[in-house]
């Protein structure tokens, strides 16, 4: 059965058809329009193809993801790390469209555990969402640090007079009062920006109850891990999406970065840390290891005291907990799966 390799891009898709053994059947170049997507799905027809892959199944090949799978075809989702691991395996390493729709194809022929691209529909809105929240987060720390240089110039010591955090609302007060009558530029521009931190505040706060709502609405059990609220449930939904896309809690940890690489050699067996999986995720599971060890008496707590009477060191500790958060997160959506509702 043939397979089917696709190199997205903004305005090509660049595609190639292998057999079973990876052997280059025929490519063709599509334009990455509706027209276009129809023209890969007769081709696939015509090649006999009935498994499509895909690298950026996510971002600029997500509409023919889609419109792939409404036509009955198997889409499975090529990460663009393994193209590049790939790739460093060519005699020449040369990189181009043709090339790494091929690499693509072959990685799709051969690997059966490759995940289907990320669900649309409600999933893909609480992500918007999600991500959404995180933009206006960076923008007003930004904006907070900006006004934080700024000030420092103009009211040096301002710091301590302040009686709240720079970004509270208590805080902006405060400095307003303290700017109040300044011709100076710098104090001009630091009002504005105050302005802008409180607007932010306001839609950050806005977006927090949206998502609040919509983690409640999705009937997950997943909050009921100590340490993670509605924010840290929707950053772990936001990043899963379907969690049948992971079959196992090793599936999951390693695609989240909690399961540590093997890196033996001979007769020396050990492990390394896996910097890689998802770092959105990894940083949620990370966020609920240190609620749980911070508060005395948790599940979390006596296992992070266990580790350390072994004879781990605090980092191994919060690592082997990491996993085992991540099993209990895999089991929770397992068992209950989130069913969306944000109309």
């Amino acid at each position: 059965m043939a397979v089917i390799g696709i190199d997205s891009h903004k305005d090509v898709l660049a595609g190639c058809a292998v057999d079973e053994a990876g052997r280059p059947l025929a490519r063709r170049g599509f334009d990455n329009t509706p027209e276009g997507h129809g023209e890969v799905i007769a081709w696939a027809a015509g090649c006999g193809a009935r498994r499509v892959a895909i690298e950026g199944s996510g971002n600029y090949g997500r509409p023919l993801a889609a419109a792939v799978a409404a036509a009955g075809l198997e889409v499975v989702e090529v990460p663009p790390q393994m193209t590049a691991h790939a790739r460093r395996g060519q005699r020449t390493r040369t990189k181009t469209d043709e090339t790494d729709a091929l690499l693509i194809a072959r990685i799709g022929a051969r690997d059966r555990d490759l995940p289907p691209p990320r669900p649309g529909g409600p999933a893909e809105d609480l992500r918007c969402l999600v991500r959404y929240r995180r933009e206006l987060v960076k923008a007003r720390n930004q904006h907070i640090n900006r006004l934080h240089s700024d000030l420092k110039q103009t009211r040096c010591g301002y710091h301590r007079r302040m009686p709240a955090a720079l970004g509270s609302a208590r805080g902006l007060e405060a400095l307003r009062r303290q700017l109040r009558g300044d011709p100076a530029a710098r104090a001009g521009i630091a009002r504005r920006r105050i302005n802008a931190i409180a607007e932010l505040n306001r839609q950050i706060d806005g977006l927090a109850a949206e998502i609040a709502a919509a983690v409640a609405a999705s009937a997950v059990t997943v909050t009921e891990i100590y340490g993670v609220g509605a924010l840290v449930a929707a950053d772990i939904l936001a990043e899963v999406g379907d969690p049948a896309r992971f079959a196992t809690k090793a599936k999951f940890a390693m695609a989240n970065g909690t399961a540590p690489i093997e890196a033996s050699s001979g007769r020396i067996v050990r492990h390394r840390l896996n910097r890689g999986g998802n770092r959105q995720l990894n940083k949620a599971i990370h966020t609920i290891a240190l609620t749980q060890i911070s508060r005395p008496g948790t599940e979390g707590r006596r296992y992070y005291q266990r580790c350390l009477d072994n004879g781990k060191t605090k980092r191994e500790a919060i690592r082997a907990l990491k996993r085992r958060i991540s099993d209990r997160i895999w089991t929770h959506l397992q068992t209950n799966p989130p069913t969306y509702n944000l109309t």
